[in-house]
């Protein structure tokens, strides 16, 4: 089984585009979206409809849930008094252009979606969250202590926790030992569609993989790929350019951060 995950799009209906055209060719068993349609580009009606019309499930992202309240904060943790500023002309200009229906599906996003699998009466539980299973806008970087994430896995009850947010994708395998025998936790982050923060241009996605003999006692029989896609950057720059957004966004895409 193959499942497509993809997040942080961000308004950003060139790189969507792409995405979906390249998962398309991957042919998954099912596709999930984990938040952060909107914000910092100019698309965002335009990409909440093509998630609506493929009837793409999906969870809310700190932006969504800004957005879907009308609110003025996205919950985002901006680091400095021009970020800040910058991130004030974002949120109230994608609440001038979402339209009344498209706000009202931002607001229906549910906070999380799990899903149990049974695979020879072992049962696994991956678990879909946009920031954390603690708070919507938490931050869970690849840096972050192993006890520390293993706790949060822990009480959320996820053998694979999969996560957005931070626009930096990783997989991190953190093992215990359970019932006398190791057991292996999965925490991916499927890093961002519309909104590279690693340097990297190029949207990014995960495909996980499962089977018959996937379980938590094998950390090799759960398989995450990261795919990298191409899209038109320029595109999505200039349409940030011609709007009254910072034209620092439309530098961050041209560097990917």
């Amino acid at each position: 089984m193959k499942i497509a995950l993809f997040s942080d799009i961000h308004a950003n209906l060139p790189a969507l585009e792409a995405f979906l055209e390249d998962v398309e060719k991957k042919q998954p068993d099912s596709l999930y979206c984990l938040g952060d349609l909107v914000g910092y580009n100019i698309w965002p009606n335009e990409v909440i409809e093509e998630i609506r019309k493929r009837k793409i499930p999906a969870i809310a992202g700190n932006y969504d849930w800004g957005i879907g309240q009308a609110g003025n904060d996205c919950g985002c943790a901006y680091k400095s008094t021009a970020e800040k500023a910058n991130g004030a002309i974002s949120i109230a200009f994608t609440n001038e252009m979402i339209k009344p229906e498209q706000r009202k599906y931002l607001q229906s996003l549910p906070a999380h979606i799990r899903i149990e699998f049974q695979f020879n009466n072992q049962q696994l539980s991956l678990l879909l969250v946009h920031g954390s299973p603690r708070r919507i806008n938490e931050y869970l970087f690849e840096d972050r202590d192993d006890k520390s994430m293993l706790r949060i896995m822990e009480k959320a009850g996820a053998d694979i926790l999969c996560f957005g947010h931070t626009h930096q994708p990783y997989h991190k395998i953190i093992r215990t030992e359970k019932a006398n025998q190791p057991h292996y936790r999965h925490a991916v982050n499927t890093g961002s569609v519309g909104k590279p923060k690693d340097k990297d241009i190029r949207g990014c996605y995960v495909m996980i993989t499962l089977n018959e003999f996937s379980s938590v006692w094998n950390p090799h029989s759960i398989q995450v790929e990261f795919i990298r896609f191409n899209y038109d950057v320029e595109r999505a720059a200039r349409g940030i350019e011609t709007s009254i957004l910072p034209n620092e966004y439309a530098l961050n895409l041209r560097r990917g951060y």
